[in-house]
């Protein structure tokens, strides 16, 4: 198996900025395309990124890109490829496929093609007369044809990046894990000096996620990857990169605060706060936006309204988001961010955005629109432990 391989990090479209940002930032050079960030590395990189990255869905390890413009191509090439390197005789390999703009374009024609050459393959290295047990560990395979140009990746991750592991079962069509993260990741928020709040928390998804950011929280703690179940897996490599982990977690104090309308939201904050070992850093309050006010200077918020999409619902989130409107626009020296699929909010909210950033949440385009407040860096460092008390210097 060789030493260096062709990665990928999977992520929402419009995310791919951040992505990279976070995989350079720790020391890889990326490129991106179209929901997805090219690097290099190893299987130790594989555990790190699987570990660390906020924002993505998962980590594949691309195997190989050639052409092929007949299903006999793309037999042959599968069949040539050393798949006894990377899966045990046991192997389950689930197989799925997505073709755009390619001669092969049939996918369960592409996906029983991939699977037939892959049982060919390791029958023949394995000796086996019958079929495949495919009792032991899951190694996805993806395969993807973008105009003839097939690319064939595994999966390393498993469930997606977002199941962190510490959310409860909360209301309907909550925001996932990632998406949170990167919608903090794309603030300017400087969690040392700066307010950070979510006046709309719902189950406490993007305070918790700026808490684990704020306190350098590996997202990936709680949960188990697909490679752990991979023959190259090495055991005390990744438990040494775990304890890395944990011994880059800070305990600077935070200014973390999620409000909601509903009590029942806020106790699930908690519950799901606790569960992510953060609740001690976010403040949570029971609170309409309308009764928001604050003297606090140079915060930031993050909020993701109800968008509204039913016809019967689009009165009140209208006065919802006026509301915001009424309350954020006088805090100048704070920058706010909403997520919403109505691309009439700025109307209701009462003034434009500084700039929109288009969005997928799922299948659903959304946009984020920022407001840039002008921060007054001339005050002294404060901690804040509550927005609606007078500012305490530290």
């Amino acid at each position: 198996m060789a030493a260096k391989l062709q990665l990928m990090a999977a992520m929402a479209g419009g995310f791919e900025a951040v992505t990279a940002k976070e995989l350079q930032s720790m020391g890889y050079e990326t490129h991106n395309e179209t929901g997805r960030v090219a690097f290099t590395g190893d299987m130790t990189d594989v555990y790190k990124t699987n570990l660390w990255l906020r924002s993505a869905d998962r980590i594949l390890i691309v195997l190989r890109e050639f052409k092929a413009f007949s299903f006999d191509d793309l037999f042959n090439v599968v069949a040539d490829f050393a798949w006894e390197e990377w899966l045990p005789m046991t192997a389950n390999f689930p197989i799925t496929a997505k073709s755009v703009k390619s001669k092969l374009h049939s996918e369960p024609d592409v996906q029983s093609i991939v699977k037939k050459a892959i049982v060919e393959r390791l029958s023949a290295y394995y000796h086996r007369r019958t079929r495949l047990p495919e009792t032991g560990a899951t190694y996805h395979i993806d395969v993807r044809i973008t105009k003839d140009v097939v690319r064939l990746t595994l999966d390393t991750t498993g469930e997606s990046l977002f199941k962190r592991g510490y959310r409860a079962e909360s209301a309907e069509a909550p925001l996932k894990e990632n998406f949170a993260a990167a919608l903090i990741l794309l603030t300017s928020w400087h969690p040392a000096d700066m307010p950070f709040l979510d006046p709309v928390c719902g189950s406490g998804t993007i305070p918790i996620e700026a808490a684990l950011i704020g306190r350098n929280i590996a997202p990936g703690l709680q949960r188990h990857f697909a490679f752990e179940g991979f023959q190259a897996f090495d055991p005390p490599v990744f438990n040494d990169i775990k304890a890395q982990a944990i011994a880059a977690q800070t305990d600077e104090p935070l200014m973390i605060f999620g409000q909601d309308i509903d009590q029942n939201m806020i106790e699930l904050s908690r519950v799901n706060a606790h569960k992510a070992g953060v609740l001690h850093d976010i403040r949570f309050k029971q609170l309409a936006v309308k009764d928001f006010k604050t003297t606090v200077p140079n915060g930031i918020i993050v909020a993701n309204p109800p968008y509204g999409k039913r016809l019967a619902d689009s009165d009140t989130v209208h006065q919802l988001y006026a509301q915001m409107g009424d309350a954020f626009r006088p805090l100048t020296t704070w920058s706010k961010y909403i997520l919403t699929s109505d691309l009439e909010f700025e109307r209701y909210f009462g003034n434009r955005a500084t700039k929109r950033r288009k969005l997928y949440n799922g299948a659903l385009r959304t946009d984020y629109f920022q407001y840039w407040g002008r921060p007054n860096w001339k005050l002294p460092k404060q901690i804040v432990t509550s927005l609606s008390d007078p500012v305490k210097e530290d």
